[in-house]
């Protein structure tokens, strides 16, 4: 069994006039916390991470996520490195999106948060109402794609989305305007189509937040070997460069003198 360590997240303030426990830390602001923790311990593919188990603690409110001890000495590193530069530029997407998260948390309800692990000598970073850890706007802007793959999912009740599988990023989720969903006829779901949206993508590493995708245009994508095309294309090559080309000489050439 692999060595377990833990990230610790605590956090101080209070509610009214009473100091902040684990008693009235509210069940909203856990469910937020168990997302950012998660992003800060396995940033990429969630599929086959390993297990995090999770405890809540008096003083004031600690939360302690425990899992591999490989991830947790990688994530101290991650926290000397913001500790240090007080930026968040650096990260990949899912920590980035998590400071940025618990930084709202801290500004909205002034709140002290603390976030430290189970190693010796551990880094902390200490995150308020005066810091600020956002991705700087410049580095993400925006832009215009294009995603081809099977509709696994559509609609939504209030905010209206567009599931597609694709090769090169997976499943992702695009917001799609409700009246677009209402007027289409067709049944979207498992057929392919292409996708043309607008979101952020990095600047420097050309990374796309998906969570900013917005539609603009559903296009029909039905690949197919084209036998009429192709042969069109081959009798015009012919008709051309191939034309003047005599075959033996051309063979010759290419063997450079050596034998088959």
């Amino acid at each position: 069994m692999d060595k377990l360590g833990y990230i610790e997240i605590r956090i101080t303030g209070s509610k009214g006039n009473f100091d902040l426990s684990p008693d009235n830390f509210d069940i909203k602001d856990i469910m937020s916390l168990l997302d950012n923790a998660e992003n800060l311990l396995y940033p990429g593919d969630k599929k086959d991470r390993p297990s995090i188990s999770y405890k809540i603690e008096a003083g004031s409110v600690k939360h302690i996520f425990k899992t591999s001890i490989q991830q947790i000495i990688m994530l101290n590193a991650v926290i000397g490195q913001v500790s240090q530069e007080q930026s968040i530029d650096f990260l990949d997407l899912g920590p980035a999106k998590a400071f940025e998260n618990i930084q709202d948390l801290a500004k909205k309800r002034d709140y002290t948060v603390s976030i430290t692990t189970s190693l010796n000598n551990t880094n902390e970073v200490r995150i308020d109402h005066a810091t600020k850890f956002y991705r700087t706007e410049a580095i993400w802007a925006d832009a215009e794609f294009y995603f081809y793959g099977k509709v696994t999912n559509a609609g939504g009740k209030d905010k209206a989305n567009i599931h597609v599988l694709t090769e090169q990023y997976g499943s992702i989720r695009i917001q799609t305007p409700i009246s677009f969903l209402e007027q289409y006829d067709e049944n979207l779901l498992y057929k392919t189509f292409g996708i043309r949206a607008t979101g952020k993508q990095h600047s420097e590493t050309g990374e796309i937040d998906p969570s900013s995708l917005h539609f603009l245009e559903l296009i029909d994508y039905q690949p197919k070997y084209d036998e009429p095309y192709l042969k069109a294309l081959r009798d015009n090559a012919k008709k051309s460069w191939l034309g003047n080309i005599n075959p033996d000489e051309w063979l010759k050439e290419i063997r450079r003198g050596y034998n088959a």
